[in-house]
């Protein structure tokens, strides 16, 4: 018993205190950034959970609750690239080029979240992703100083979704240690202005923002 309350842990920290930093695109608050989250492609374009993550990130930004979307993925190889494959998505359906911009080494959650802060500046962001993962999303990007709201997107609770749900209690673990040694993410290098940009794009008036 002892053993299975400590290997819990983890996730019952990750849900403590953050229920009313988590909810809907309709409920979420303004922010100069939604962040998005990869989770896969499929032939190239956005796995079915990808796509609802987009949805909601174009949702948003049409509400006008955001000004910029950072999409951030994995693009470790030529031959795999959730970055563009997002940024393509979201541009494809009205989103000024200029305002989505791409992180290629979100490897995993924390270095999305650190990259986002140190990287490219974001001090406020509206985090989106299915709601099983946004509170762990949450709780690193505000261990990384980013001052976030979690917008929780709803699947049906296929084998898929009880997939990830259980994938959370052995990342809730990860996380917990991101939280507690803050180490470097993967990849750091320079800052980027993508987001700076985007924003200074909203602030003159270009396109929709």
């Amino acid at each position: 018993m002892l053993c299975s309350a400590l290997g819990l842990a983890p996730s019952a920290w990750l849900h403590l205190g953050r229920s009313a930093k988590v909810g809907t695109v309709a409920s979420a608050p303004g922010a100069p950034v939604a962040v998005v989250f990869g989770a896969g492609l499929m032939d190239g374009v956005p796995s079915p959970y990808l796509a609802h993550r987009l949805d909601a990130a174009l949702e948003l930004y049409r509400a006008h609750k955001v000004r910029a979307i950072l999409v951030t993925g994995d693009n470790g190889t030529v031959q795999y690239d959730e970055t563009d494959a997002m940024r393509a998505y979201l541009i494809e359906r009205g989103v000024p080029a200029v305002r989505v911009v791409g992180d290629y080494a979100g490897f995993d959650t924390w270095d999305s979240c650190s990259r986002a802060h140190r990287i490219f500046g974001v001090d406020r962001a509206l985090l989106v992703s299915q709601t099983f993962h946004v509170r762990r999303a949450l709780a690193l990007c505000e261990a990384a100083g980013i001052d976030a709201y979690g917008v929780g997107v709803e699947e049906w609770h296929d084998t898929t979704w009880k997939y990830g749900e259980a994938r959370e209690v052995g990342s809730a673990v990860k996380a917990a240690l991101s939280v507690l040694l803050r180490p470097d993410p993967t990849l750091l290098g320079p800052h980027e202005d993508g987001v700076a940009r985007a924003l200074a794009d909203a602030a003159g008036g270009a396109g929709q923002g």
